[in-house]
């Protein structure tokens, strides 16, 4: 065979030993720790989010190469969420903005920002309404309910006051619907000393960093599900934000850190 193939007795021998070059062999271990990610994010991670949860467990490599890997094994993130808008009705109050954008702040409790979105399942919509800090991007308050009446916002908030005691002067940041324009919103926030403020209407990039986790939540988690009944889509949602996206998701405006370690990260520096 080897005088057919024109190839050298000895270079067939060593290769039936080790029939794989070093550099594949790296190749395929780096795979298995590819996999692994990927498999924990819920394979919702892309090469640059999985190359820097590598990197965090002490791995070499680049993001290239993960990428290669990555299409080379078929492995590719959830993507293409593409989100229904509704027209609301005129709001009673429009409070000024007064975040106009700026998204990044130096402290937590700075600024938060809030808003709502559905989820379909086969018992009917179920609403979700969150607040995140804009300091850590996590989610400090959440509420579900199958109504969007001003309830749903108020216990959201009513979860943050309570994992935030100390808070005093946060702006609050959301549209300019309904239920951030209802009367027993408004005097909520006055009542703990927050202060409202509303995008601009037609101006969805106002209040895009809630926009920007409601599309991460429907491609990484919702996306093509359609839920039995609200309380499975409420057990599954919970495990996202409390479990996944607070505690694991690398961010990448936090550089590559997950919401709740880059908090704590601050809190021991402070």
């Amino acid at each position: 065979m080897c005088r057919v193939l024109n190839v050298h007795r000895s270079g067939f021998y060593a290769w039936s030993k080790q029939p794989l070059s070093k550099s594949a062999q790296d190749n395929e271990r780096l795979l298995e720790r590819i996999k692994e990610s990927y498999v924990q994010s819920g394979a919702v991670y892309g090469s640059p989010r999985i190359t820097h949860d590598l990197r965090r467990q002490g791995e070499r490599c680049g993001v290239n190469r993960v990428a290669k890997l990555m299409k080379q094994a078929k492995l590719k993130a959830n993507i293409g969420y593409k989100r229904r808008y509704f027209k609301s009705s005129t709001p009673h109050i429009a409070a000024d903005n007064h975040l106009q954008q700026q998204f990044v702040v130096s402290e937590p409790d700075t600024a938060w920002v809030s808003d709502i979105t559905y989820i379909k399942t086969y018992e009917g919509w179920l609403y979700l309404a969150v607040v995140l800090d804009l300091f850590s991007r996590k989610v400090i308050g959440w509420s579900m309910q199958p109504t969007m009446t001003s309830d749903i916002v108020i216990k959201a908030l009513l979860m943050a006051i309570w994992r935030r005691p100390a808070v005093s002067e946060v702006i609050v940041h959301s549209d300019q619907g309904s239920q951030y324009a209802s009367g027993d919103y408004l005097d909520f926030l006055s009542v703990h000393n927050l202060i409202p403020s509303m995008s601009r209407r037609g101006h969805c990039l106002d209040n895009a960093v809630a926009e920007s986790f409601f599309h991460s939540l429907k491609t990484e988690r919702v996306k093509r599900k359609v839920y039995v009944n609200r309380s499975e889509a409420k057990a599954d949602l919970f495990d996202y934000i409390e479990v996944f996206y607070n505690r694991t998701r690398l961010h990448s405006h936090l550089g590559h850190v997950p919401p709740d370690e880059y908090e704590n990260t601050y809190s021991q520096a402070s």
